[in-house]
């Protein structure tokens, strides 16, 4: 687990961080502590607010009286709702804040599970809790503390597996960044990133940041040549602007080593499929009458972006999940029967009858979009960055700590 602790001026601000991420579907409020109503989900915004500054009144001296800390777990931890509120409460307590009124937000805007929690550190009496060294002492020993009484991934070994590799990025737009220096942003986190073993499942991946990866149509002489080139779209996942080539990207992302890829992934997210099929039924048994906007919003949710794949003529020929949480790609069919185009499509409300069987178990191949192209159906998650919060909404913000133990070293002055 790693913790980090922000300390600032606007508790508003951070109310605001935290609710909006609610309002665009990459967040939900886990519970609250301290608040006159039990259920603080039910609580307003601003009856929020005011709960917050009716205790900040009490000491109108102390400026520096919101606290922002965000614990961000290993996707190897098995956590469920209850567990990260148990675990939210327990680090509150043991930090000395667990008296004080806070909220716990799950967010789903990274490729890692983490929460965020918004509290202050003005206590009902008046008083003021230190929070300078606050990270450095009683955070970390919560910390390992947690690591140990959960059986949690340790930070340690977190940093050795590169447990946070991916961080959240944002989307491309064309126009307005260097094309190459963008595309080998967000490709090289991508490729290494996430799993996934065809060119049709990397493209869902990065759909979802306004970039994809073309190979050109069969019987080409690009084709033919195993060339590949990265190209930013829009959001209708047309492409935009000069292809870059693949073997002018930064890790080289060229169409043979990603083959290589292909075969390390199939059983690298084994694992993590269960999960995935876990979470399509939980939507799916949740509601029977769902529409396909309101299945791929629910597991939009989850952190799940989806993808159905439809021709001309509006007939759907394929599905593709992407689970953002355990960073991996998986066509419907891989899954199981029960997840194959057929099976989810006639599952839903409002699908044509002809999709469902004419169709049956066939699923995406490795068609590439192309300019003109039928649409394809896609409702993702915004993976903008978790840290915009120290920027406008919270301005006056200084990060107290950042993962401690994960710092660089210091290099002496050269003489």
């Amino acid at each position: 687990m790693v913790a980090k602790i922000i300390t600032g001026k606007s508790l508003q601000g951070v109310l605001n961080y935290n609710e909006n991420k609610v309002k665009q579907g990459q967040a939900e409020l886990l519970c609250g502590q301290g608040f006159t109503v039990n259920d603080a989900t039910r609580l307003t915004f601003y009856q929020k607010l005011e709960r917050f500054k009716e205790v900040t009144s009490l000491n109108s001296r102390t400026k520096t009286n919101a606290i922002h800390i965000s614990l961000n777990f290993s996707n190897e931890d098995k956590l469920n709702d209850p567990l990260l509120m148990k675990i939210a409460d327990d680090y509150m307590q043991r930090i000395g804040f667990g008296e004080q009124p806070y909220l716990v937000y799950r967010h789903y805007d990274a490729g890692h599970p983490h929460i965020h929690i918004a509290s202050t550190n003005i206590q009902t009496n008046g008083k003021r809790i230190e929070t300078h060294n606050l990270g450095k002492t009683k955070s970390e020993d919560a910390r390992k503390g947690i690591e140990k009484s959960y059986k949690l991934v340790v930070a340690e070994e977190q940093k050795k597996k590169d447990t946070f590799l991916l961080k959240p990025l944002d989307k491309v737009t064309y126009g307005k960044a260097e094309t190459k220096a963008a595309l080998s942003n967000i490709v090289s986190q991508v490729v290494k990133g996430y799993k996934y073993t065809s060119l049709a499942e990397l493209n869902a991946i990065l759909r979802q940041f306004n970039v994809t990866a073309y190979r050109g149509e069969p019987g080409t002489r690009m084709y033919e040549r195993g060339g590949l080139v990265y190209s930013i779209t829009d959001e209708k996942g047309d492409m935009k602007g000069t292809p870059v080539k693949s073997s002018a990207l930064y890790g080289k992302p060229t169409w043979a080593n990603l083959k290589r890829r292909f075969e390390r992934n199939r059983s690298a997210r084994k694992p993590h499929a269960p999960r995935l099929s876990q979470m399509i039924d939980t939507v799916l048994n949740t509601n029977n009458t769902l529409t396909k906007e309101a299945f791929t919003e629910a597991l939009r949710k989850k952190g799940i972006a989806t993808s159905f794949h439809t021709n001309d003529q509006g007939r759907t020929y394929g599905i593709t999940f992407v689970d953002n949480v355990t960073r991996c790609a998986f066509k419907g069919s891989a899954l199981g029967k029960g997840y194959s185009t057929a099976a989810i499509l006639s599952r839903l409300k409002g699908t044509h009858k002809q999709d469902a069987e004419d169709w049956g178990t066939v699923d995406i191949q490795e068609k590439q979009p192309v300019q003109g192209e039928g649409p394809t159906q896609w409702t993702a998650p915004d993976l903008s960055g978790i840290y915009d919060l120290l920027e406008a909404l919270t301005s006056g913000y200084a990060e107290e700590q950042v993962a401690w133990g994960f710092r660089r070293r210091r290099r002496g002055k050269r003489v």
